[in-house]
């Protein structure tokens, strides 16, 4: 499981405590189900992210190579 898997796992572990003890309605309660919703949305977004392919990766490398010029005309 990945880092940010396992984050939202103990946020949402600790959203129900803390909803549990404080009350569904509590702000704090609120609170807790945002930073959950946070943090998915954060891995919503990373998985969408583009992979680079070997050659952007090869050009990262390597910026100066004569395949990675870019060329502004």
């Amino acid at each position: 499981m990945s880092d940010i898997q396992k984050e939202i796992e103990k946020e949402r572990q600790l959203a129900r405590e803390i909803c549990n003890i404080k009350g569904a309605t509590s702000s704090e309660c609120a609170a807790a189900w945002d930073a959950v919703e946070e943090l998915q949305a954060e891995a919503s977004h990373q998985r969408q992210m583009k992979q680079k392919t070997s050659f952007e990766k090869y050009c990262d490398d390597n910026p100066d190579a004569a395949e990675c010029r870019i060329y502004d005309e």
